[in-house]
């Protein structure tokens, strides 16, 4: 007795008994096998596919996370900035206004010295 055997990693089909098959069911049957190895073809390439498409995500998430770290450390540099321009801005209005007020305690004192003189 004559076994066809289709095979794949996993899959097998067997077809017994070829002598009652007709030609038509013969026909039928190669079909279905050229069709069931396209299929098994078409499956192997998804599986590749999804393996580097595994891949390509794993190094996109690392890239990511890595990018996600590097904007946490440059917001903590530019807050640290900010900070550091308000008091350094503070600090030049308090020298400004401290020069102001020593300017105007001059100027009264000159204007008591004239009307003292007067």
């Amino acid at each position: 007795m004559p076994v066809f055997l289709l095979s794949s990693q996993q899959f097998y089909i067997f077809v017994l008994n070829l002598n009652l098959m007709t030609e038509d069911q013969l026909k039928i049957a190669a079909n279905f096998e050229a069709r069931v190895r396209q299929l098994m073809f078409l499956c192997d390439n998804l599986r590749e596919q999804n393996i580097d498409l595994k891949s390509q995500l794993a190094i996109q998430k690392s890239s990511n996370d890595s990018l996600t770290e590097e904007v946490k450390q440059l917001n903590k540099k530019y807050d640290t900035l900010k900070m550091a321009r308000i008091i350094s801005v503070n600090q030049a209005d308090f020298e400004g206004a401290k020069s102001r007020i020593s300017k105007l305690v001059r100027e009264v004192d000159d204007c008591i010295k004239l009307l003292n003189n007067k």
